[in-house]
Formats: structure tokens, C-alpha cells, sequence
């Protein structure tokens, strides 16, 4: 996706941790009339609500009877959490109409709101149709959330809202600096999500090495278990066990270069072995048969039904494919087998984040409003109703006190801990959504197809990363 913006290679400032959360469904990328009509309306700040009275009750100063607009993206974790959410709102302020609105088309339904100037207060900004996060900030089209991250927290005054935050959510919604432009609510764990009842039958532990996950889907396949399957249809699901995967095998350093479409950064030794790993995966006959036409939710509901030992995903996979879960499941995530003795990371490198991103428009009409509701959901009560209702952590850095954690995320837990420092954060799907989501995707997907070698994978997808960096009408980020 395009930006007007010819400014390049500009700084993202610390470090990142974490990762956004993954969309769901195949992306519909806004147009470029859409993009151009948000940055030229002729909207005025009048329309915006006049700021209430600060008080340690309202630290951020939202007007009491101002209305408050929220859009929430109803997918993964559905919209009871945001509604509940909203009903404290309401009680803090008795006067306010909230509208609330939940809808999985984000795009489609907010462009005509972007480009007559009057967007809504609040969006969760995810899903199919989410709109380009690198793209809303180089064309300032979002609010800066600072106030917000440096007013006193929703249950300890003494901390500042930041200070809350699970490490990395904060840096994750910095693209230029210190401003934050995106809150990212759920945290999430990315990885190899497998059925430990599944594997007991196969009297088997997950496999560290490659060798043994080779050896484990050589004995699933004798009894007519495939050992992959994944979101055919959507094949940047790939990279959620893939990057991590490649951090192992190079160092992190190998996913940097990629981030900062430096050249040649796609034949990274890494890169290749990783490549030509699931490849084998592939020419062994090791994926589930039809694989490439399955959407998501239908590589879910195979996986479920225990047609397939194992499946790439994000957190939100438990929640989403409750409805096929059997009770006896023991559903389960881990990091990226190894490749063998010389990857330069421990086993345990995980690829963990911050996803669900909510924004507040440059031009909304009640912006306090938006960032108060989001200082109620990262309430300890409001994080626990999320982790209770959707099976997920939010960006909350507690809410599982007094909680019975299901087997997935315990695992996760489990799997956070033992990861320590070693948690990667790609930020190609933050960065440039188009070439992470179209190409890179389109060229795992034909891979993993069968219908191009890992060498032809590397060079399709390396000459994307070229076009992409040399495009001027892109802006470039990087890490620093």
C-alpha cells in the first residue's frame, strides 16, 4: 500500500519487542482516492466536542455530555468485551450517548466517514479490511495517544498508563519517535498450535529439532494424520511460525534487514534453510491434501477435527475455533521447532505481540472520549472480562490473578516465559501491509503449493522487497 509521502528510511525509535495482531481474512487494501480524500478534507476542528473539566475522576478532561462514537471490528474476539467496556463509560458518564457499532468490513464502512471528515472517536482497526496503520500515520491522519499513555491509570493513580502496559505494546504503536499512534488491546502469541491430546495418541512430544518434526509427521501421515495445515487462502498466516523460525536459524538481526528491505535480505543463508525446511513439509506430503484452497477458519475446523497435527496461527485461534473445538483437545502453542545445533537462538524463540489496534482519528469529534474509553479497558476489571470471554491476554500487564487458564493459554504463558528476551517482533505487517500481505504471502503460499522452489520463492519475493524499496511514493521505516 502507497503513501504519498516521499520521506524514506525514517526512524522508528526503540527497539520493538512485539508484533501486531493478525488480521483475519484475505486484506482489501483502501484505495488510493480513499487515501488522498482522508489527507485533503475540508473538515474543521469545529465539530469537535469542547474538552470537559480535568479532576482526578477525569484526569483527560472528556465532556461529560458529549457523545461517543465507537467502532468495533467483530471478528476473533467478537464485541461483548468493548460493549461491557462502554457500559462503565456510561457509568462514569451517565450523560453521554454511546454509539456503538460492530461490523468486520472497517474499510468499507469508515471510508466515506474518513473522507467527509467525520470519523468515528474510536476504532478497533482490524480484520480483513483494516486499514493501512503505516499509512493513516505518515498521512497524519491519527490522534497522538501521549495524553493518554501519560495520565494516571484507571485503578492505581500513582502510575501513569504506560507503566501498565506489557513490555513492548507501548513501542509498538511508535512509527516516527515518541508519539503513539496505535493502542494495541490484546496481547498475542504466535506460533505452532498443535492438540496435545493428539499428540499423546501419537505417544509423541512436540518436536524440538527439525529432524524430529520430520520423524513426528512421517508417523502421523502412517495413520493418515497430516502433519501441517494452515490458511491456504490467506498464506501470510505462514509467517507466524515461519519469521520466528528464521530468527533461530540467523538471529534476529536476518528479520531486521527484512523490516528495512535492505538489499538482498531474502537470501539470508536463514531465510533459505527455513525455506527449504517447509518446503520438505510439502515434498513429503506432509500438508494436508487441499490445504491451498482452505480459508482460515477452514484450516481451523480440520485441525479440530484432528485431520492435522499442527497449524500456524495467532491467540485468537482458540476463541475463533471454539465452535469445532472437541472438550478433550488440550489445545496448545509453541515456539518454532529448531533447525539444528547451529541456530544462533535457543529453542523457545517466539514471535509475541500486541494486536487488536485501536485508533482514535486525527479529526474525531470527541478524541478525550476515545481516550478514555481505551484507559476503562485497560482497567485490571475490564482486562479480566477480555482474558475471561475471548481467551486472550490484553496489553494489560496482570489480569490473570484469580483466572482458571485454559490449556492454550497456559501454554502461551508457559511459552512467553521460557522465550525470556528471546520474543522477535516483525514489523513488516505494521510497515507495508501490501508486500507483506499480497506478495510475500502470495509467494509462500505458491511455495508451499508446490509450485515454486524455495530458490524461485526467495527470488520472486526479494524482487517485491527491491520494487518496494525503491518506491518513492512509499514511506520507509526502520529499525534503529
Amino acid at each position: 500500500m502507497a503513501s504519498t509521502s516521499a520521506r524514506k528510511n525514517e526512524g522508528l525509535g526503540r527497539r520493538d519487542v512485539i508484533k501486531r495482531s493478525a488480521a483475519l481474512g484475505l486484506i482489501t487494501v483502501p484505495t488510493m482516492s480513499f487515501l488522498s480524500a482522508c489527507a485533503s478534507s475540508d473538515s474543521s476542528d469545529d465539530d469537535t466536542v469542547k474538552k470537559g473539566k480535568t479532576s482526578a475522576k477525569n484526569p483527560l478532561g472528556v465532556n461529560d455530555t458529549a457523545g461517543l462514537d465507537v467502532v468495533i471490528f467483530n471478528g476473533g474476539f467478537g464485541e461483548q468485551y468493548a460493549i461491557d467496556a462502554e457500559k462503565e463509560y456510561t457509568k462514569a458518564f451517565p450523560k453521554a450517548k454511546v454509539k456503538h457499532t460492530a461490523t468486520q468490513k472497517i474499510q468499507s464502512q469508515l471510508q466515506p466517514r474518513f473522507n467527509g471528515g467525520t470519523p468515528p472517536d474510536l476504532i478497533d482497526n482490524s480484520g480483513a479490511e483494516q486499514m493501512d496503520m503505516g499509512v493513516l500515520v505518515g498521512k497524519k491522519q491519527l490522534l497522538d495517544l501521549t495524553p493518554l499513555m501519560d495520565a494516571p491509570s484507571f485503578d492505581d493513580p500513582s502510575k501513569k498508563v504506560r507503566d501498565t502496559l506489557r513490555p513492548g505494546v507501548l513501542e509498538m504503536g511508535q512509527f516516527d519517535g515518541d508519539p503513539v499512534w496505535i493502542m494495541y488491546y490484546a496481547y498475542t502469541v504466535y506460533g505452532v498450535w498443535y492438540s496435545q491430546t493428539a499428540l499423546e495418541g501419537l505417544d509423541a512430544q512436540y518436536p524440538e529439532t527439525w529432524d524430529d518434526m520430520l520423524a513426528l509427521c512421517a508417523k502421523a501421515k502412517k495413520k493418515g494424520i497430516a502433519g501441517w495445515t494452515y490458511a491456504g487462502k490467506y498464506p501470510y498466516y505462514l509467517p507466524f511460525s515461519l519469521y520466528p523460525f528464521i530468527a533461530k536459524i540467523g538471529g534476529r538481526e536476518v528479520l531486521d534487514k527484512i523490516d528495512n528491505l535492505e538489499p538482498n535480505a531474502w537470501k539470508d543463508p536463514a531465510v533459505k534453510a527455513a525455506f527449504e525446511a517447509y518446503y520438505e513439509l510439502q515434498q513429503k506430503g506432509y500438508i494436508l491434501k487441499g490445504t491451498a484452497g482452505l480459508t482460515h477458519i477452514q484450516s481451523q475446523t480440520e485441525w479440530t477435527k484432528g485431520r492435522a497435527l499442527f497449524l500456524p496461527n495467532g491467540s485468537w485461534v482458540e476463541n475463533e475455533a471454539a465452535p469445532t473445538t472437541p472438550k478433550d483437545f488440550k489445545m496448545m502453542v509453541a515456539a518454532p521447532s529448531g533447525l539444528d545445533s547451529s541456530d544462533k537462538l535457543p529453542f523457545g524463540t517466539l514471535w509475541a505481540s500486541g494486536g487488536e489496534p485501536f485508533i482514535i482519528p486525527a479529526k474525531a469529534k470527541n478524541p478525550e472520549g476515545g481516550m478514555e474509553q481505551l484507559r476503562i479497558m485497560l482497567s485490571e476489571a475490564s482486562s479480566k472480562n477480555f482474558t475471561k470471554q475471548v481467551k486472550s491476554l490484553s496489553a494489560y500487564n496482570g489480569g490473570t490473578d484469580g483466572l482458571t487458564l485454559s490449556t492454550a493459554m497456559q501454554s502461551g504463558v508457559d511459552a512467553l516465559k521460557k522465550a525470556g528476551d528471546n520474543v522477535v517482533n516483525p514489523r513488516m505487517q505494521d510497515w507495508y501491509v501490501k508486500l507483506q500481505k499480497e506478495q510475500i504471502g502470495a509467494g509462500l503460499g505458491e511455495m508451499m503449493a508446490g509450485r515454486l522452489t524455495p530458490a524461485e520463492a526467495i527470488k520472486k519475493i526479494q524482487a517485491y522487497a527491491d520494487a518496494a524499496a525503491k518506491d518513492q511514493s512509499i514511506k520507509h521505516y526502520k529499525h534503529q
